[in-house]
């Protein structure tokens, strides 16, 4: 008895610490935010290797979708459901651009940094359409160097 109560501990004390580390970073899908029109809220996340990132449809009419150029080697590109939550694990290290599909061009953006940003060079040189290219150069210009 004493044996089984010994390993359950153990195993308990495990499962504990190894999501223990994780971290689920909340962000706001919003008609208007802080910033303006049209955004996420926040706009700019720094989280580390296994972390969760939930985007919420406060406001209706939004989705959170990947980038493409902008994920770094080994991310699995993500596109949620209009109006909907959409939670994404970010296991590799790098630069993550998020965009809402249908307000892009409006500058509804959004940058997760996990870990050192292995792929800033080929972030930085995406082409984004109207307001996105302002937006995602401020945003970019945040991330700190490997």
């Amino acid at each position: 008895m004493k044996r089984a109560m010994a390993f359950a501990a153990t195993v308990l004390a495990i499962a504990m610490a190894s999501g223990a580390h994780a971290a689920d970073h909340q962000v706001q899908m919003l008609n208007k935010g802080e910033k303006g029109a049209m955004v996420f809220q926040p706009d700019f996340i720094t989280a580390a290797p296994g972390d969760t990132v939930t985007f919420l449809p406060t406001d209706k009419s939004h989705d959170a979708e990947s980038v493409k150029g902008m994920l770094p080697a080994g991310a699995e590109p993500f596109k949620g459901k209009m109006s909907e939550k959409i939670t994404v694990t970010v296991d590799a290290e790098g630069v993550y651009g998020v965009k809402c599909t249908p307000h892009y061009g409006m500058g509804m953006v959004a940058l997760i940094v996990v870990g050192k940003p292995t792929n800033l060079a080929e972030a930085q040189a995406v082409k984004h359409p109207g307001k996105a290219k302002k937006a995602f150069d401020a945003l970019l210009a945040q991330v700190p160097a490997n």
